[in-house]
């Protein structure tokens, strides 16, 4: 997908479609951070302390469950 910027006020916006935004579960009210690695531009949203719990927990069942398999796997 090839975006362009759009003039708004004396800054410059980027529109982001209505099926990417629900593709990330985000909206207009959902913190995005603004980073760059000198050559591209990174938006994330920024999940909650209480999210990012839920993940760790996720990830963390996950591997407990299934960790042997997925380590043979990335062999």
């Amino acid at each position: 997908m090839i975006k362009t910027l759009t003039a708004h006020g004396n800054s410059s916006a980027l529109v982001i479609e209505k099926a990417v935004l629900e593709l990330l579960n985000i909206n207009t009210d959902t913190p995005l951070e603004v980073t760059t690695d000198g050559r591209n531009l990174i938006i994330s949203p920024v999940r909650s302390a209480k999210a990012e719990k839920r993940i760790h927990a996720a990830l963390q069942k996950v591997n407990r469950i299934h960790g042997k398999t997925l380590k043979r796997l990335g062999e």
